[in-house]
């Protein structure tokens, strides 16, 4: 995502937050590390347009439900307000598919609650992107996504029809059609699944 934003002359400056920095480095690159948790009180913001949230941990690595929910849904929507300040008119955010605020699954709950808050926010534009899994390379092993990468061609042969939505999908995929359509800001929210993000690539 950060190489495609800071590749595209439409963007003719970058910022990103976060616990640490990226290893890319250029003369519109600006980086900030902090502590997620101040980032609805995130002062001294540049002017912006678009704010890209990828934002997202899963419940054994953030050790339990309460600091998954800090994660996927406070951060979050800490994130957005920042935006709002700094006078950004779209927010892109990877969600998830099966993001349901009634779900019975806690995880696709709190997706859902975070998108539900999400569309509160005056945004003139709200774009979510619900991925299956995702395919590509990670920082961490994870054991269970490596089987389910080795059987993905598999599985995107048998789900079709309306379980299409459920097909594997490249990172990069997705980074690509969050760019693509960030770049054509249609009003919001819309929600882009397996088919409309890869659509968007090609329209």
């Amino acid at each position: 995502m950060l190489n495609l934003l800071l590749g595209d002359p439409e963007w003719t400056r970058v910022v990103t937050v976060g616990r640490r920095t990226t290893a890319p480095e250029d003369a519109k690159l600006e980086q900030r590390v902090l502590d997620l948790g101040t980032l609805e009180t995130l002062g001294d913001v540049p002017r912006l347009n678009d704010v890209f949230c990828c934002l997202g941990t899963t419940i054994k690595r953030a050790g339990s439900q309460p600091a998954f929910r800090l994660v996927d849904h406070t951060f979050v929507i800490g994130l957005a307000r920042s935006g709002l300040r700094a006078g950004a008119t779209q927010f892109l955010l990877v969600s998830a598919i099966g993001a349901d605020p009634a779900s019975r699954i806690f995880y696709s709950r709190v997706k859902g609650e975070t998108e539900a808050a999400v569309r509160k926010l005056p945004y003139r534009s709200i774009q979510i992107f619900r991925p299956s899994l995702l395919l590509g390379d990670r920082a961490e092993f994870r054991l269970g996504e490596r089987i389910a990468t080795l059987g993905a061609p598999m599985l995107s042969v048998l789900l079709f029809g309306r379980l299409r939505r459920y097909r594997p999908i490249h990172a990069a995929t997705v980074a690509r059609a969050m760019v693509t359509i960030a770049r054509e800001a249609p009003l919001g929210p819309n929600v882009f699944e397996y088919a409309g993000m890869r659509a968007s690539l090609v329209a």
